[in-house]
């Protein structure tokens, strides 16, 4: 879901989302590719399943090869300073996709192979504009820019509810079969106009049919695309109410977007839009909205996306004027007119603004406010609360006092098990800021806030190996403690996770240098280490090669330096 003109993505980021176009198209070959039929398997070893409106995408491009390409354009993404792990706002963005992405499996929009092989990963872009985005193999990204200017969660929730299914019905995968199809037709067509236009002897005749027969594909191509938007739409909304959401917020949203473009679209040649007009889908969007009874209002749940929303404000521009302008609170006229969620928020955005400007006694400031205004309501509000906690501890992380950070964490991780919490225990935000602040603590009590920070770190990333921030924080904790296998192990998982094999195995390699030197000892966790790392080794040895293969067998060429010489071929 996207506005009608939205703004240019970051430079690489861009490249990277035009390279999954352009990598699209090669992956089958477009004439001498034999047409498989729907339930048998394809090259890479997919079951090939019908889409819900019948075009069979699985044909052309495999739920394999999609995933694969999927993850390319990701790690492109990962390495772009664009995209964003805020540890907060990730995970209450992951609080709105996981309820989605349940009511598809509930509705049976999700075959087995998608189940199994997609990532169903919702990711920030750090990035103004209003917009949000599928990619190949189940990634989903959103732009802060979007997070900001909604008003409720079921506003966010309905994009999120197109996107996931542009990735459940298998959108890309479909026009990539669909453009290879027009591609094939509009070709012939050319080739039949311009022998006509040869018999004739006519040079104009032939260029009106050249361009005749690209326009023809043109069209079609925005035909299809629109209606893959209508799709969306429709199927948005089901599982949008299927999560427990309002489905007014889609509407509402539309609402957003029109009153967001009035000023940069005229509505013209609606024929030639790729979208459909957003008057259009405001309107079905109320349609089927018509009889839905409309879902409960929880307060808390309002003021959280009101928080939420101030920090994407904040984060999404990190400009000096931007800063101060949300640091700007409104006059007391106007904040006795809002509500305590509008204030709260404002109070969120500007304690956070001067944070970032190093005006740090007046985010204290802020803060307090905030939970003066908490503390004043009548029904307690431990999660917002909270919310307000972790924000104490980021600032005073910035203003170089770890001490009182140190406290305030001891603080929350006692009220951890009767708090709410945005996801899964042990809060991830929490971990990663436990590990921020023992690095920065002076050295007396150093030394056992690291090593509890990397246990728990430890224990995290058992459960949950696909976090490359906890693995970066983990190797920084271990390096501090002077353990060089485990920092070394845990570099290199980061390294994989952000799509940079070759630094991955370069730092495997020294791993296992080290252990053959005898520099470290031989039992206990440097002997755990050096077998996973030996493990990981040969993994991410075998990983590359078989990228390489699929490449073109170039595997013999540019041979890096992390190759392995005593490898067996």
């Amino acid at each position: 879901m996207t506005t009608q003109r939205p703004a240019p993505l970051p430079e690489r980021l861009a490249r990277a989302l035009m390279l999954a176009a352009a990598l699209a198209l090669p992956l089958q070959g477009p004439m001498a590719q034999a047409v498989e039929r729907p339930g048998t398997l394809s090259p890479d070893g997919n079951v090939l399943r019908l889409p819900a409106l019948g075009e069979s995408a699985a044909e052309d491009f495999g739920v394999g090869a999609e995933r694969r390409l999927g993850d390319e354009v990701m790690a492109m993404i990962r390495r772009d300073p664009a995209y964003l792990d805020d540890p907060l706002l990730l995970q209450y963005l992951q609080s709105l996709w996981q309820p989605l992405v349940a009511a598809a499996r509930a509705r049976g929009d999700i075959d087995v192979d998608a189940a199994s092989q997609f990532a169903w990963e919702a990711f920030l872009v750090r990035d103004k504009s209003v917009n949000a985005f599928a990619l190949p193999g189940g990634f989903v990204g959103v732009h802060l820019g979007l997070i900001a200017m909604t008003r409720t969660r079921d506003q966010l929730a309905s994009v999120l509810a197109h996107e996931l299914t542009h990735v459940t019905q298998r959108h890309i995968a479909r026009s990539v079969a669909v453009q290879q199809r027009q591609t094939l037709l509009s070709m012939a067509g050319m080739i039949l106009a311009l022998l006509a236009a040869s018999r004739a002897d006519s040079a104009d005749l032939a260029q009106a049919a050249v361009m005749g027969g690209q326009a023809a594909a043109l069209q079609g191509q925005l035909n299809f695309s629109r209606d893959m938007e209508r799709e969306a739409d429709r199927i948005g909304f089901a599982l949008l109410v299927g999560a427990g959401f309002d489905g007014g917020g889609m509407s509402a949203m539309f609402e957003l977007m029109d009153r967001a473009n009035r000023f940069n679209d005229s509505s013209a040649y609606p024929y030639l839009r790729s979208h459909p007009l957003t008057q259009e889908r405001q309107s079905e969007a109320r349609l089927r909205t018509h009889g839905q009874p409309p879902a409960a209002v929880v307060p808390a749940a309002a003021a959280l996306h009101e928080l939420m929303a101030a920090r994407a404000s904040v984060l999404m521009d990190p400009g000096a004027a931007a800063l101060h302008r949300l640091q700007r609170l409104p006059a007391a006229a106007d904040a006795a007119q809002q509500g305590v969620s509008s204030r709260l928020g404002a109070l969120y955005a500007a304690a956070m603004a001067s944070s970032l400007l190093n005006e740090h006694a007046l985010a204290a400031q802020r803060i307090g406010q905030a939970q003066a205004l908490l503390a004043a309501q009548s029904t307690p509000q431990p999660l917002l609360a909270r919310v307000f906690a972790l924000l104490q501890v980021e600032t005073a992380l910035a203003a170089g006092d770890a001490a009182a950070a140190q406290q305030r964490l001891l603080a929350l991780r006692h009220e951890q098990g009767s708090a709410p919490q945005l996801g899964a225990a042990p809060e991830r935000p929490l971990l990663l800021l436990q590990a921020q602040v023992a690095l920065r603590l002076p050295p007396p009590e150093r030394s056992a806030a690291l090593r509890d920070a990397a246990e728990r770190l430890q224990t995290w990333l058992a459960q949950y190996p696909q976090d490359a921030s906890g693995w970066l924080l983990l190797a920084s904790c271990a390096e501090a403690q002077g353990q060089r296998l485990r920092a070394l192990r845990a570099q290199a998982e980061a390294r994989a996770l952000l799509g940079d094999l070759t630094g991955a195995l370069d730092r495997l390699r020294s791993g296992r240098e080290l252990a053959r030197s005898g520099a470290v000892g031989a039992g206990g966790q440097d002997f755990i280490e050096a077998s996973i790392i030996e493990a990981r080794w040969r993994e991410l040895q075998a990983q590359r090669r078989a990228m390489m293969a699929e490449r073109g067998g170039r595997a013999g060429e540019g041979r890096e330096p992390a190759d392995d010489p005593d490898a067996r071929p």
